[in-house]
């Protein structure tokens, strides 16, 4: 792999045609949308907002475009689709995330067709991928965060289904969601918790279901939502795979989404650094391009060697997973090392840019927040450390 911050993929048409027309997209007719909205980065918007770009999303191919054909996709390999999620991550567009559908679209529930049954293909996911309807992800409690068995929330019988108590945080796209693929903790009919798991496809619009702005992040985007469940019914076709499999659904391709979510941090990366050689050219200090200084060099230099060292080793994985291996340990280096390089760039570009680097609402200050988050979000450092030792003292 070479180093380059403007990949061409020369080697694989398919994937270079794919990239180029994303670039186009983003950078002209998505771009163009976003002037005429005339939103800042910590705006609040509704639905009405996103739905129009999921839908032309769908139309340019897109929207869920590493599905297999028979769902509508182009079934990439796991390295296509991470080309195109740095291209996201790399992109200053305030909807990147929308185009391929990770904000409450078919990113979200590729995962999940193996569990579901006819009537859940027809009445939630086939709508998802023509964009008709969104969903978020629910797992995560005030106190159940890493530790996921410390789950509260959880399903009494009641007849042939069940009712659902708890409250669920930090459910990503939950503003714009119409369901939630739910995790909660198994009752006994006396409502006693027990240890077994289920995942639950639970309607937001359901009585005893309310969504509520949740916390608002660092990045100051407000696409977080609070799920509080009082009594809700769920019915026994609403059951996502059997009951005591919520664990492997809900965590069952964690080796997967680990090393996809690396190549969006990569982006940023990418963009950080593409952002501070551009002021280092253009900004004059003493007469002099800023980048004539030699402690501007080195800050470049480390930059780029972090940026290349942190992409091959995430492009390696990724084409191990292609290949049929499982590449658990490297899944678990590769979020280790990208969350940490990609925050150390971020910070180099901050340094760089000075006053231009700290100003609320800049670019390089919106990288800084998101690549901060990516050291926590998906598991923080201190989570994949524990796997690569684990990895190493028990094979």
């Amino acid at each position: 792999m070479t180093f380059t911050l403007t990949p061409t993929y020369d080697d694989n048409p398919r994937l270079q045609e794919l990239v180029g027309a994303l670039r186009d997209y983003l950078d002209g007719e998505l771009a163009e949308y976003e002037a005429g909205l005339g939103l800042a980065r910590d705006a609040r918007y509704g639905r009405e907002v996103l739905q129009p770009v999921w839908q032309r999303s769908r139309e340019l191919g897109f929207y869920g475009i590493h599905l297999p054909p028979e769902h509508g996709g182009q079934g990439l390999t796991f390295t296509e689709l991470a080309a195109l999620k740095e291209e996201v991550g790399a992109s200053p567009r305030m909807f990147a995330t929308s185009v391929l559908g990770d904000m409450g679209g078919p990113l979200r529930i590729g995962s999940i067709f193996q569990y579901a049954t006819a009537h859940q293909l027809e009445k939630y996911l086939l709508p998802v991928l023509r964009a008709e309807r969104a969903c978020c992800f629910s797992l995560t409690e005030n106190d159940a965060g890493s530790d996921v068995r410390g789950i509260r929330t959880t399903a009494t019988p009641d007849g042939d289904g069940w009712r659902l108590t708890g409250h669920k945080v930090f459910s990503s796209a939950g503003p714009f969601a119409d369901f939630s693929i739910l995790v909660a903790r198994m009752a006994d009919a006396d409502g006693t918790p027990t240890e077994t798991f289920s995942t639950f496809l639970v309607d937001l619009d359901a009585p005893g279901c309310t969504v509520t702005d949740g916390d608002t992040p660092m990045s100051g985007d407000h696409i977080e939502a609070d799920i509080i469940l009082d009594d809700c019914y769920v019915g026994p076709e609403q059951l996502l795979g059997e009951i005591g499999q919520g664990l492997r659904i809900g965590l069952g391709r964690v080796t997967v989404n680990r090393l996809l979510h690396c190549p969006t941090a990569l982006g940023g990366a990418r963009r950080a650094l593409h952002l501070s050689v551009q002021y280092a050219k253009t900004r004059q200090v003493n007469g002099a391009p800023l980048g004539m200084l030699q402690s501007i060099q080195h800050r470049l230099a480390d930059m780029a060697a972090d940026y290349y060292a942190a992409r091959s080793m995430t492009y390696d994985a990724l084409a191990a997973l292609d290949a049929g291996h499982r590449p658990r340990t490297e899944a678990f280096l590769c979020k280790l090392f990208v969350a940490e390089k990609a925050f150390t760039i971020a910070d180099h570009a901050v340094q760089i840019h000075g006053k231009a680097g700290v100003v609320r609402g800049g670019e390089v200050e919106g990288l800084f927040q998101r690549l901060r988050m990516f050291r926590i979000l998906t598991g923080s450092s201190e989570i994949q450390r524990n796997g690569i030792a684990r990895e190493l003292l028990l094979t």
